[in-house]
């Protein structure tokens, strides 16, 4: 055969690296997310079950029994801080789980193998599973009114916000596991033995002081305190409530007798966020 018959080989031109290509592939892999999000409306709609049995259900039943105690204060109201929390908490988690689940069918590794840094892949992922998870939180907080809580600018903007870097942190949280779990049945049993234990150590359905010391202990060092209680307080603010009262239901959180500002605790869940995140783009680096 001469060589003019043996067919032209097809050249691939894989372009350089750079800064756009890296902030588009973030944007690539965020989208992915919002749109299964968006397509999936069961998901949307079976997302607020469980926070509205806990407000609903939970709160309405559980009201007269512990009327004395909260001075007549309706507990779904002082319940509503905690269940902002609750309903970015398991989205945040699931929408990691679609990491296992591209890990078990091969496309993880084509995502991997793509002329992109692995850490481009880990933002877009944990920004899509944030932005997912504070929709979610956002639909909860139209329910204000519900639970007995006014409807005032500054305390959507300002706990959207808290639900935005609750969203974050969560999400960096769950990709570090994913990052090493290859069976969906085991991220989902994973994470709810992780997660149930975060949510209720938090404070989100008991005030965080007068508690045995070794509850104490746990709930300082839970990280989901530091989001639930500043949303708890941003709640609080617009309500019409007496110092006393106030103090008991919402005494805030203490480090050694010190009260810790509602901006360093934000801070503290966007630190440990970025933390967790850089622990997953680790993760993902050593995985193949």
């Amino acid at each position: 055969m001469s060589a003019a018959a043996v067919p032209a080989v097809p050249t691939v031109h894989v372009p350089q690296r750079s800064v756009g290509t890296e902030l588009r592939a973030i944007k690539i892999v965020w989208q992915r997310d919002l749109i299964r999000y968006s397509s999936d409306k069961l998901r949307i709609v079976t997302s607020l079950v469980q926070p509205a049995l806990f407000l609903f259900v939970l709160g309405t039943g559980l009201s007269r029994l512990t009327s004395a105690g909260t001075n007549g204060l309706n507990l779904r109201t002082f319940f509503y801080p905690g269940i902002l929390g609750m309903a970015v908490m398991f989205t945040a988690v699931l929408s990691a789980a679609s990491v296992v689940w591209d890990r078990e069918f091969g496309f993880l590794r084509e995502m991997l193998v793509a002329p992109v840094r692995r850490s481009s892949i880990v933002i877009g992922k944990c920004l899509g599973g944030a932005t997912v998870a504070a929709a979610q939180g956002l639909l909860v907080l139209v329910m204000a009114g519900l639970a007995g809580v006014p409807y005032a600018a500054t305390l959507i903007l300002a706990v959207f916000g808290l639900q935005l870097l609750l969203s974050f942190m969560l999400s960096a949280f769950a990709l570090v596991v994913a990052a090493r779990v290859n069976e969906m049945q085991t991220f989902m049993a994973l994470t709810q033995v992780l997660v149930m234990p975060l949510f209720f150590l938090s404070g989100a359905m008991y005030p965080v002081t007068g508690q045995p010391t070794w509850l104490s202990v746990l709930n300082r060092v839970d990280p989901l305190t530091y989001a639930i209680d500043p949303m708890r307080r941003v709640v609080f603010d617009h309500l019409d409530l007496n110092p006393a009262m106030r103090m008991r239901l919402d005494p805030g959180v203490t480090w050694g007798g010190w009260h810790v500002p509602a901006l360093l605790e934000a801070a503290l869940v966007l630190v440990l966020g970025l933390g967790l995140l850089g622990i997953a783009i680790a993760e993902f680096h050593r995985s193949d």
